[in-house]
């Protein structure tokens, strides 16, 4: 048995380094406080360290052929399948998540991972373009980008993670990694470990772990990284996308979302609460494409509020050990006292509170509020925390308007009797994916995953990925001799 609260360092040119850095990091149970392990943070210097060595690897391991790549990916996938039990004992410890919600996870991880073995032919492939040149041969390959930065959040720290170091190591590139260090077993050691394991060259994967005020933005500057992928907040992306930007580096942003769930006059109200109780309160709402505001028509919004409310105030909270949880901690005292503010907020702007929650310990049981302003601050927000706005439409039209009225545009969903006219619809509202008759929390690693406006930029996915994390070089052979003009 793996004893992953040893895995409390850094991963950096195939080799478990302890943090240079004077400050530590206390890993707790978001339930109880109870401490899982201490990181000592790595300095700016480590992370300069692991891109001089991401690049030096990289060439090597672009160079390695398809089955040799592939077979690293198939003995990770093993290795991460022989230890479910104890990982998904850590993602449930260190994000407060669900016993459900740790097997997703883990689940996902895996697919994101065998999913990036069908692709990892893509790379070093060449096509033939007609010539323009009598006697020219077009060559067009496709060819690794080179080493992939990549920062993954909180919330589903594993799969979030994988679903970027999987597609880079698969297609030729290397990877410096840092998770968040809430979060920093599930989010970074665990795999890195699997990919040790595996046999993955040294300096292809490093992981570092640190944070934001030991390293600052050295992570983003560090010249050696040909794209950053980065999955959190829109204003975090807003910086990331900035300073990139001036680098003239590659970005696959997945922000921040304000998911709409909208029943349409003819929807079936039971299943539309079913769905709707799924997608607003998993993980405690606190993932990117989280039910974020029920958009409801005025004929079916009382029986829509009333049965929503009947689930909620049923739905089991505490510590998420017990399988029956559904509603487990808040990430940290910060979202809790933010998630607060919301709802005291929303109170004195007029909402109604048709179910009144309370706060036990860092657990939020489920907040229902009613007669929101589709502009107020609740409604602009991201709230990450199990909080159920009901906004009132007067008409399908206005629900579909009030839907795009958010400076985000990532998941939706639409509840309709009529399937036909529900596609019509969902390619009306400004998001990235749009779900009909489902709630919007849906993810897989063969669909283009991604978001439109303030919520990101790229595709996840096969084969979009494929296209995100390579680049295309034109070589040109001239058979004949050229004449020229002069």
């Amino acid at each position: 048995m793996q004893n992953y609260e040893e895995l409390n360092k850094s991963f950096i040119n195939g080799q478990w380094v302890k943090g240079g850095s004077e400050r530590s990091y206390d890993i707790v149970n978001p339930y109880d406080n109870s401490l899982i392990t201490t990181i000592q943070l790595a300095t700016s210097k480590q992370i300069e360290e692991a891109f001089d060595k991401a690049k030096a690897a990289q060439k090597q391991w672009a160079k390695c052929t398809v089955e040799e790549r592939r077979e690293v990916l198939h003995k990770a996938a093993d290795y991460l399948k022989e230890h479910r039990e104890e990982i998904v004992s850590v993602i449930g410890r260190e994000t407060g998540g669900s016993v459900l919600k740790a097997n997703v996870e883990l689940h996902l991880t895996l697919e994101f991972l065998e999913e990036s073995i069908k692709y990892a032919d893509e790379v070093n492939q060449m096509r033939d373009v007609r010539g323009h040149v009598e006697g020219k041969l077009n060559h067009i390959h496709r060819v690794p980008l080179g080493v992939i930065a990549s920062i993954s959040p909180f919330n589903f720290p594993m799969n979030l993670s994988m679903r970027t170091i999987a597609p880079a190591i698969a297609l030729g590139n290397s990877v410096v990694h840092k998770p968040d260090i809430q979060v920093g077993l599930s989010g970074g050691a665990i795999i890195a470990k699997a990919f040790e394991v595996a046999g993955l060259p040294a300096g292809v994967l490093n992981v570092i772990q640190t944070d934001v005020e030991e390293i600052g933005d050295d992570m983003l500057n560090n010249p050696n990284y040909q794209l950053v992928s980065f999955t959190g907040s829109t204003a975090v992306g807003r910086h990331i996308g900035e300073i990139a930007g001036r680098n003239l580096k590659r970005v696959a942003l997945e922000l921040g979302g304000n998911s709409p769930f909208i029943v349409l006059s003819d929807a079936d109200v039971d299943r539309a609460v079913d769905a709707a109780i799924f997608g607003k309160f998993i993980h405690q709402g606190q993932i990117c494409m989280i039910i974020n505001r029920m958009i409801v028509h005025q004929d079916k919004h009382d029986e829509f509020v009333q049965k929503f409310v009947e689930k909620a105030k049923e739905l089991p909270y505490g510590d998420t050990s017990d399988p029956k949880t559904v509603i487990g901690p808040l990430v940290n005292a910060r979202q809790m006292e933010k998630a607060l503010n919301f709802i005291e907020q929303a109170k004195r702007e007029g909402a109604t509170v048709a179910l009144e929650g309370e706060r036990i310990g860092n657990v939020l049981t489920p907040f229902v509020l009613t007669d929101i302003d589709n502009s107020s601050e609740i409604a602009q927000s991201e709230l990450f925390a199990p909080i159920a706005t009901i906004i009132k439409a007067k008409s399908d039209e206005e629900a579909i308007e009030l839907a795009n009225d958010t400076q985000h545009g990532l998941s939706s969903a639409i509840f309709t009797s009529d399937l036909e006219r529900g596609e019509e619809l969902a390619l009306q509202i400004d998001s990235g994916m749009s779900h009909i008759n489902d709630q919007t929390v849906n993810d897989a690693p063969h669909i283009p995953f991604g978001g439109n406006k303030a919520s990101g930029l790229g595709r996840f996915g096969n084969p979009w990925v494929v296209e995100e994390f390579t680049t295309t070089k034109w070589v040109s052979v001239q058979t004949k001799y050229r004449q020229f003009a002069f």
